[in-house]
């Protein structure tokens, strides 16, 4: 029978994947391989064009995904309606029954910056576990690495100064991605959202202002703009007043006459028009009041607007932050039963074995080496892939925001100007270390070859 609401809860994370990846585990077990220990990684071949970087993000929610994943009688009943598993070897159910995350888990801390090639995340756990995972682990970490980043990229180019506040929630891409865009975008520097279910969730305040609706339904009944600024104000005096439902400008110079000043009004929103000309002459009639703006804008726009000397104190981003080119991270398996494994397909190549990152940054250089997990890091380089789940267990406790955050900063702020810019960016790309070079021009060929030359790879690793 159809469920309309659609809404997921935590006891519904096991089927919250996609097809193949049941299919597959089912294989795995009727073949005897189910419990062999594999590692997959998580990382973005490259990056959405126009982006230097990526900060990395949504780690909590995967480890939170993990700490409860899992398969009801129920659930498993409705597998086995569906008759497509007719042929499943009858210890698949079994497992899915006994089922609870087993595995260890390596990351890069939220707020981290991260490059093409770089493992976001790593799975270490029997193989049908580390299978079954991988489209939530995806979903969260490519979507809330993408608004973050493109949060932090706000950030970078209005200021530390400027109110950064997230309105995308009508234009995410359902209501889970709502709340998942809020939490990124404040993780990766702005200062509040208008989501009141995130907000809250969060323990921040919701911020907003008001809709031209209310300017043009209050003005109709009661006969001005005026009336509708005054009737808003007077139950919300701390809420900015949205001031182009009609004229804006003639709107700001009213509001001057009736004596409003910053000590009286909190703001006042600009939401279409030319914002730098409009923004200027309305600070001319409201000196002192800050000025918000918003109206698809993105970081292009607002390096524009500073660039025409517009007055602007802070920004609405809805849109532009909470969509656009997707991060395409992967999940791919690098290792089984300790043998390394690639795929070597044209223009999809990737590294063999369990992979560490390890950064240097010195002078004002940034030097990634992406090397092996069994190497240690040379004089002054930090790894960035840390233990963050054993044997299925949380080893850390939840970070806040404003933490999160702070590393974003940091982060942002120790890259090359380069790689920050938004507009052309620098391109980048870690450097192998030697083992790393050597294991994947083995692997290349014990993957061509007999299994003498496998294992040969394997005792090499």
């Amino acid at each position: 029978m159809e469920n309309q609401s659609l809404l997921v809860g935590p006891d519904e994370y096991g089927l919250l994947t996609d097809l193949y990846q049941l299919t597959m585990s089912a294989c795995y077990v009727g073949e005897g391989l189910d419990q062999r220990w594999a590692s997959f990684e998580l990382f973005a071949r490259r990056l959405p064009e126009g982006f230097g970087y990526l900060i990395a993000m949504g780690l909590a929610q995967a480890i939170e995904y993990l700490s409860q994943f899992g398969f009801s009688t129920a659930q498993i009943e409705q597998l086995q309606a569906t008759g497509l598993f007719a042929q499943a070897p009858a210890a698949f159910w079994q497992t899915l029954a006994d089922c609870r995350f087993e595995g260890s888990v390596w990351a890069v801390p939220e707020g981290m910056a991260v490059f093409a090639n770089e493992p976001l995340l790593r799975v270490e756990a029997p193989l049908w576990q580390a299978q079954v995972v991988e489209t939530y682990l995806l979903n969260t970490l490519n979507y809330q690495t993408l608004v973050a980043t493109r949060a932090a990229r706000l950030r970078d180019v209005a200021g530390p100064e400027a109110q950064l506040l997230e309105f995308g929630t009508r234009r995410a891409f359902s209501p889970q991605g709502s709340l998942w865009a809020a939490r990124a975008a404040l993780a990766g520097g702005l200062n509040a959202t208008s989501n009141v279910l995130a907000a809250l969730k969060l323990g921040r305040q919701p911020v907003g202002t008001m809709a031209h609706a209310l300017v043009m339904a209050i003005g109709a009944v009661e006969g001005s703009e005026e009336e509708a600024f005054a009737a808003f104000h007077r139950y919300f005096p701390k809420a900015p007043l949205l001031i182009d439902t009609y004229d804006t400008v003639a709107a700001a110079k009213r509001l001057a006459q009736q004596g409003y000043s910053s000590s009286s009004l909190a703001g006042v929103r600009l939401d279409s028009g030319d914002l730098a000309e409009l923004s200027k002459q309305v600070r001319s009639h409201l000196p002192d009041v800050p000025i918000f703006a918003s109206g698809d804008l993105d970081e292009q726009t607002i390096v524009e607007l500073k660039q025409q000397g517009a007055c602007i104190d802070g920004y609405g981003l809805g849109t532009k932050l909470v969509t656009g080119e997707p991060v395409n991270g992967v999940y791919k398996l690098v290792e089984i039963d300790g043998i390394p494994v690639m795929k070597a397909s044209s223009g999809k190549l990737t590294y063999p074995g369990r992979k560490q990152i390890f950064r240097k940054l010195a002078a004002g250089q940034l030097r990634d080496r992406l090397g092996l997990a069994s190497e240690s890091p040379r004089a002054e380089e930090t790894p960035l892939l840390r233990p963050v789940m054993q044997r299925g267990q949380r080893l850390l406790s939840a970070e806040s925001l404003e933490r999160i955050a702070q590393r974003t900063a940091v982060a942002v702020a120790a890259l090359p100007a380069s790689l920050r810019d938004v507009q052309q960016p620098q391109k980048f790309a870690p450097a192998l270390s030697d083992s790393l070079q050597q294991l994947t021009e083995a692997t290349l060929r014990a993957q061509a070859a007999p299994a003498d030359a496998q294992l040969a790879v394997i005792q090499a690793s």
